[in-house]
């Protein structure tokens, strides 16, 4: 009988093919390891033909100076040209909090339309009368601040603690030191920042910026410098940008930081909700800053908990973050940026909405999450958006205010101004 012929063969096992090996050790790349990879070969490869490498940049877009960067950030801005001007502090978003989207490619500059709107900053002093306050200083960044911790990071960039190292001799708007007149373009001289200033400085990378823009001096700068430079004229409750710097690889934007602070989704996971008396004043203060936000063209597009900074000594907010926001315009936008659980259905839907009413629809978001300590539409898109349930401590009157501004249809949410005077808003509640 012939013998039996065994199922694996003695002796040692042979080597796997190269294609084979080459497959084990590629899926046991993590993803981003791997895109990484393909990108660097496809860049090399591409070089030789004298093609741009599309994946190379933006494999290398995303690098943002971190902790150990901030130092070569700053010694870098010692050996550049370094250009400060005014910004507003972030705070660190919440963990596990939805990020906001960026822009789309489309929004990268003001469109023809909004360009005709008379939004686009050009030379000379803003529609509003407002001559830009930023900065523009010639020492380098650790001459003038030292940095501490990371306060907070993401898509928008790095955000860290600093303490402001000013000798007391104020800083002209066009660039020089000493002096209290103004600067060679006839803006006016920038008070001196008091030694010891806590502030948050902001690093973003040069490759992730999309939207550009120009201030009122021609300076061409991001987006978001440009629109902190509209509503940075000392209103209290927007927070103000005080430097910013341009690096070969970024900018830094130095903002406010008042101590102690608190982002108002930290103080509400704390919490769970708040009194609706304390959020009637929150949200007053709110509605006030959005008007003049809107007052001075500028659209923020980003309102949430996250983006509202609470001084926890004086009870005083202030809304931060303008990096999603644009010029606002009294036509249809068709690119957004922001965090889409806040955005309105009219854009879920037919990918189109306007500035005021979709900034609206955030604010009633933001009230219910005052006083009901959650987001009303966390369980998707077939929740009933008239019948959301409220606690029985919520009073008659901010419940019809939240219905009102989540209304289906956007022209049946109240204006702005209609906020401003809704008895509910006018009247502090009673218990």
């Amino acid at each position: 009988m012939a013998p039996a012929v065994p199922l694996c063969r003695a002796g040692p096992p042979r080597p796997r093919p190269w294609a084979a090996r080459r497959g084990l050790a590629l899926a046991r790349l993590p993803a981003r390891r791997l895109w990484r990879c393909w990108a660097l070969l496809w860049g090399w490869l591409w070089d030789g033909l004298g093609l741009a490498a599309p994946w190379l940049r933006l494999a290398r877009a995303r690098r943002l100076p971190g902790p150990a960067g901030a130092a070569g950030a700053a010694a870098a801005a010692a050996s550049s040209a370094a250009s400060p001007a005014r910004a507003p502090p972030l705070a660190s978003p919440a963990a596990g909090s939805e990020p906001p989207l960026p822009a789309a490619a489309g929004e990268a500059r003001p469109g023809p339309l909004e360009g005709r709107s008379g939004a686009v900053p050009g030379p000379g002093p803003n529609a509003d009368g407002h001559v830009s306050p930023a900065p523009k200083a010639k020492e380098p960044l650790h001459e003038r601040y030292r940095l501490h911790s990371l306060l907070g990071s993401g898509g928008f960039g790095r955000v860290y603690a600093g303490t402001c190292l000013a000798d007391g001799a104020p800083v002209s708007a066009a660039g020089g030191g000493g002096g209290g007149g103004g600067g060679r373009d006839g803006r006016r001289a920038q008070p001196a920042l008091p030694l010891g200033l806590q502030v948050a400085i902001k690093a973003v990378s040069r490759d992730g910026i999309r939207r550009w823009g120009e201030l009122p001096d021609g300076t061409r700068a991001p987006l978001e410098i440009v629109l902190l430079d509209k509503v940075s004229n000392g209103f209290p409750g927007v927070i103000q940008l005080l430097e910013w710097f341009e690096l070969p690889n970024g900018f830094l934007l130095v903002m406010e930081h008042p101590e102690p602070s608190q982002d108002l989704s930290r103080l509400l996971r704390a919490w769970g909700f708040l009194p609706e008396e304390m959020a009637w004043g929150l949200f007053r203060q709110v509605l006030q800053a959005v008007r003049h936000c809107t007052s001075c063209g500028v659209l923020h597009r980003d309102i949430k908990p996250q983006n509202i900074l609470l001084h926890l000594a004086s009870g005083e907010a202030k809304l931060l973050d303008f990096g999603c926001g644009t010029f606002l315009k009294d036509t249809v936008y068709t690119q957004f940026a922001g965090t889409l659980s806040y955005s309105p259905p009219e854009w879920i839907y037919l990918k189109r909405y306007h500035g005021e009413e979709a900034t609206i629809w955030s604010l009633g978001i933001l009230l219910y999450q005052m006083v009901c300590g959650k987001h009303p539409f966390r369980k998707g898109p077939n929740t009933i958006w008239d019948q959301l349930p409220f606690p029985a401590r919520v009073s008659p009157g901010c419940q019809h205010l939240i219905r009102w501004c989540l209304s289906i249809r956007p022209s049946d949410r109240p204006a702005l101004e209609d906020l401003l005077c809704h008895p509910w808003v006018q009247d502090i509640p009673r218990p």
